[in-house]
């Protein structure tokens, strides 16, 4: 299938995201090069209300697919595939985190290990550290079809194997316990902790993206349709008791304790209302150093907490 070119008037007009310098995604999607290099995208690319191609972001199958393109195209990762429900991550914003995360560690360091905390059935951000600075990772999970799934990336992409490896969290009440083995030091940890309290709540807050998806087209989203779960999550991926909150609570206690085996500890913050109590409690617990990133995706705000004991 060909891809119609946008108009001159929309390739004259610079598209700044405002993600990271170093973020290969700041002038947008280039949806012809994509297609190129990955023609499953094909069928779902179209014009949009404005006239630019798009693809309808409402639509698993379609950002699953543009997300397999773009981590073929610019990180050389083939094969690229998460089962029906997994969390499915907007590659931009992830790839923010990774290049905010160099900046904290310097640049300059060559040899750094790094430990994803619920690395889910995508491994995106071991995935996207690998490719982009070369760095040794540890993915973790508590659920074995997710580790399956992110192994089979993993062996579809030879260049892997040596850098990027996988452990099971056995015990659902840890989270560096049973991970971090004695002696080992890592200099990094990174977590994007389950966002929603329960699954009530997880298809409460898709269905309000839905419509915000649907508003932001001029259409108007069906009522009692029942939501579709666009950007996945599949049980401890998207929700947990206590959701974000007490998530965080659990990984600030628990970093204390492992304080002399990572340099920096961080995870991402998505709701506003968890920051100062987070802070808190760090300092309570006597860290050194305590920062919060904040990382500007169009007219989206996130934030990434980072605090370090040594």
């Amino acid at each position: 299938m060909s891809i119609p070119h946008r108009s001159e008037k929309s390739q004259a007009k610079p598209v700044r995201k405002g993600l990271h310098p170093r973020n290969r995604h700041n002038q947008g999607y280039d949806f012809p090069a994509l297609v190129k290099s990955h023609p499953a995208l094909a069928p779902h690319v179209k014009p949009n209300a404005h006239g630019d191609l798009s693809i309808d972001f409402a639509d698993p199958l379609a950002v699953k697919t543009l997300n397999a393109a773009l981590l073929n195209r610019y990180y050389n990762i083939v094969d690229w595939d998460i089962p029906e429900g997994a969390l499915c991550p907007p590659i931009p914003g992830r790839a923010d985190y990774i290049h905010y995360i160099a900046d904290l560690l310097g640049r300059e360091q060559r040899s750094i290990k790094l430990l994803d905390i619920g690395t889910g059935a995508n491994g995106i951000y071991p995935l996207l550290a690998c490719q982009i600075y070369g760095w040794q990772c540890v993915g973790s999970d508590i659920n074995p079809q997710s580790l399956e799934n992110v192994a089979t990336i993993i062996a579809n992409n030879p260049t892997l194997k040596e850098r990027f490896t996988l452990r099971m969290q056995h015990d659902k009440n840890h989270i560096f316990e049973g991970i971090i083995q004695a002696g080992e030091f890592f200099d990094v940890s990174v977590c994007n902790p389950p966002f929603h309290a329960s699954l009530d709540e997880a298809l409460k807050g898709s269905q309000l993206k839905l419509n915000n998806l649907a508003r932001s087209r001029g259409e108007q989203q069906p009522k009692n349709q029942f939501p579709t779960l666009n950007f996945g999550g599949l049980g401890a991926e998207l929700w947990c008791k206590g959701g974000e909150q007490l998530f965080l609570k659990k990984l600030i206690r628990e970093s204390k304790l492992y304080s002399t085996q990572c340099r920096w500890f961080t995870s991402l913050v998505s709701k506003t209302d968890n920051v100062k109590p987070a802070k808190k409690l760090i300092r309570k617990l006597g860290a050194v150093d305590v920062r919060e990133i904040e990382m500007k995706q169009g007219n989206k705000i996130t934030r990434v907490l980072a605090w370090t004991f040594i």
